[in-house]
């Protein structure tokens, strides 16, 4: 009988301690949380501001300029075709479109790229041949 009052007696004292421990973990990550919020709002607001200031000052920009607006690069890569931002460093967009959904024509272009001034351009292309 002794045995089982030890394996009774052990049993409720970790059952205790692990339910001490989860309500510990769920308080510190709840506090956590909290503060962590606290910090991000500031910054998303900052970071929102300075984006729509920057997105101003380039369209005043190019609107002065008079020159027509090339943003993205249709290109094909290993096969299936990538839109880059005007840097042809940054890929914005993976299609997963496969080159030979196009007629020869239009592979030779993409192969070499073609630039478009908008994204939704770039949607009525593909949606053009992959329709």
């Amino acid at each position: 009988m002794k045995k089982y009052s030890i394996c009774l007696f052990l049993l409720v004292f970790t059952s205790i301690v692990c339910f001490a421990a989860g309500y510990g973990l769920t308080k510190y990550r709840e506090s956590r949380e909290e503060t962590e919020e606290s910090r991000t709002l500031p910054a998303q607001t900052v970071q929102e501001d300075f984006l729509a200031e920057s997105e101003t000052e380039q369209t005043q920009a190019r609107e002065a300029n008079q020159e027509p607006e090339n943003n993205y690069y249709l290109v094909c890569e290993d096969g299936f075709l990538l839109v880059f931002c005007g840097d042809r460093a940054t890929v914005c967009l993976y299609t997963h479109v496969p080159i030979t959904d196009f007629p020869e024509e239009e592979q030779g272009k993409l192969r070499s790229g073609i630039w478009f001034s908008s994204m939704m351009d770039i949607f009525s292309y593909l949606e053009s041949y992959t329709s």
